[in-house]
């Protein structure tokens, strides 16, 4: 019963947190205008596996060291370095001009855009910390069993529920009437600025907690 619980529970929560637009979602819905449904559900499919590696971490850092302050701090220190980063890929990438060519999906497409899928999700380490919290809730009592049942429902119903999010993004984005040549266009500079507003966030938190 408690391992349903946590399950129901963990895939809400990873549900939820994929909603608001972000790295992950972005390039889900970007892949999706750009190379079509089947591209983007692969990068959703390749991010949703690499949240099975970053709930693992994050399910023991709440079971061990949560209140590490060390340990908090370089993640946070780590992620400002990533988001800057990718935010002055993006940028170049959107200062480039680039043909438009039409997609076809081949073997070689699928492995591409769901390894893509899977870096992006990899240098988002944001998931990590949040599910460290969700986590340390769920445990609150100090009732949870860290068991492997109750670490792999955790684990999957967090990549289940970010899955869940990205899917409905991808059809989202396919239904919402857009010229594709202008979110091409546009989606590179957002993907930039969302990088410089993440690296600000990150570095105002570092500094609060240091």
């Amino acid at each position: 019963m408690e391992t349903t619980k946590l399950f129901i529970i963990t895939f809400f929560a990873a549900f939820v947190g994929v909603i608001p637009p972000g790295l992950v979602n972005m390039t889900v819905a970007k892949t999706c205008v750009e190379r079509g449904k089947n591209s983007g559900l692969l990068v959703a499919l390749g991010a949703s596996v690499v949240v099975l590696v970053q709930a693992l971490i994050a399910i023991q850092l709440a079971r061990y060291i949560f209140d590490d302050r060390w340990m908090y701090n370089m993640l946070l220190r780590t992620g400002v370095v990533i988001f800057l980063l990718l935010g002055i890929y993006f940028f170049i990438k959107a200062k480039k001009r680039e043909e438009k060519k039409k997609i076809i999906l081949s073997k070689h497409g699928v492995v591409r855009s769901f390894f893509k899928g899977v870096m992006i999700s990899f240098f988002n380490i944001l998931p990590i910390p949040y599910f460290c919290m969700v986590g340390a809730a769920l445990n609150l009592k100090g009732t949870v069993d860290y068991d492997l049942a109750t670490i792999w429902s955790f684990i999957i119903a967090a990549a289940l529920g970010t899955f869940a999010t990205l899917y409905i993004y991808a059809l989202s984005f396919l239904k919402i009437e857009i010229k594709e040549e202008r979110f091409a266009k546009k989606s590179n500079y957002f993907m930039a600025m969302l990088m410089g507003i993440l690296t600000v966030v990150t570095l105002f938190r570092v500094f609060i907690d240091a």
